[in-house]
């Protein structure tokens, strides 16, 4: 029998050892600049499209002073969790920013979005208890399944009669989850969630909305998925992140105050864990502030996404069922996936390539992002470096027109 040490343990993984071997590592690459449409890697500037900054807020000007000022007022951090010490008037006036705008009577912000996801799911699920969730739902809700006693079914990406017929399967007075991205992060298509809260009333069952990519980019002015559908009244717990449109990091959970109430003294990732640092707080204070204040960014994060999606149709790439600015390019293939990301980066174009486990392994993509800052100039260019490399690397179409 082999010594199981922790050496052995971990020298079994090659993959990443292989990936720089041939030179088309793709992972930690280390940027030399601010997060902007344009970066520098390695000393060379580079086109940025694969970055959750939706509209464009890191560079902000008030963004960027209200984290200075908080640090000249609070310090560089709060040296505690929210339940102890580490809690700031600042949170509080965040809470209270975040619940308005999406409609709820309370927040909870969290250290970060995962926490909010592995937090809240496992605080609410109990031994008896169900958690419905979308089959393409981010890590963290599955992971925050996992630390619950519920019992967790998967239903299958959109498929609606999948999960009435899972609802339909448990007790009808049992406590029930359905848990939902809102737009799916490497996807890139919208929830159902007009048919979600119907089956949820039904059956009832409790629907909690992931908002991580829809915060600032759906909703009439950026306030997610259920004001997208104009039905936040029908939506039990909305969760969102500061790390995409609001420039900063950390998230919360909103909802009905007794909820929040229940969630302070339950949720563990909130209760162990050291708070958001006052420059973050504020940061994603003041970006709430902009994204209210210039509705713009929100049409031209949208003027980007469909002359984009214009763009990369026509020139036949399979871009699934996308309708946000996350748009996939399928390749199908995760060596050749690599490839495509090392070679676009040659070309000045920074993607980010999605290979297994993350998705099925015939479902590798290009996951290429738009911010509300770009041009249409740039991405005249990107598109055309893509063009250029797919044709290279024989990368399937749907159609054989070519620029």
């Amino acid at each position: 029998m082999s010594n199981k040490t922790l050496i052995n343990k971990v020298s079994a993984f090659k993959t990443a050892e292989k990936l720089k071997d041939a030179d088309i590592y793709p992972f930690f690459r280390p940027l030399q600049s601010d997060q902007d449409t344009e970066v520098i890697i390695d000393g060379k500037r580079v086109l940025m499209f694969g970055s959750n900054s939706y509209l464009g807020l890191t560079n902000h000007p008030f963004v960027k002073e209200a984290a200075k000022k908080a640090i000249d007022k609070y310090g560089s951090g709060c040296a505690g969790s929210r339940f102890l010490n580490g809690t700031l008037d600042l949170h509080l006036e965040l809470e209270e920013a975040l619940a308005q705008f999406v409609g709820k009577e309370s927040a909870l912000v969290f250290s970060t979005g995962y926490q909010v996801n592995v937090g809240v799911i496992s605080a609410l699920g109990g031994r008896n208890d169900f958690l419905f969730s979308d089959e393409l739902n981010h890590a963290c809700i599955i992971d925050g399944a996992r630390l619950s006693f519920s019992k967790l079914y998967k239903y299958g990406h959109g498929d609606m009669a999948h999960l009435e017929k899972l609802l339909a399967s448990v007790p009808i007075e049992s406590f029930k989850i359905i848990a939902t991205d809102g737009i799916f992060s490497m996807e890139g298509d919208i929830t159902k969630l007009n048919e979600i809260t119907a089956l949820a009333k039904k059956y009832n069952a409790t629907v909690f909305v992931d908002d991580a990519h829809s915060l600032g980019v759906l909703g009439p002015q950026g306030q997610g998925t259920a004001a997208h559908f104009n039905i936040t009244h029908k939506v039990d717990l909305i969760m969102g992140t500061f790390s995409k449109s609001l420039a900063s990091i950390g998230g919360f959970i909103a909802a009905d105050k007794v909820v929040v109430e229940y969630l302070k003294h339950h949720a563990r990732s909130l209760i162990f864990s050291a708070s958001i640092s006052p420059a973050a707080a504020a940061s994603a204070l003041a970006s709430l502030t902009v994204l209210k204040e210039e509705p713009q960014r929100i049409e031209k994060l949208w003027t980007n996404t469909n002359y984009a999606l214009s763009l990369l149709a026509k020139a036949g790439f399979d871009i699934g069922k996308t309708e946000s600015p996350i748009i996939p390019i399928f390749v199908r293939d995760n060596e050749k996936t690599f490839l495509m990301a090392k070679m676009l980066m040659d070309e000045g174009i920074f993607v980010n390539p999605v290979v297994s486990p993350a998705v099925h392994s015939d479902a590798s993509m290009i996951r290429f992002s738009l911010m509300s800052t770009h041009s249409l100039k740039q991405i005249d260019y990107a598109v055309e470096k893509i063009k250029k490399v797919a044709f290279k690397l024989k990368v399937p179409l749907l159609n054989q027109e070519r620029a």
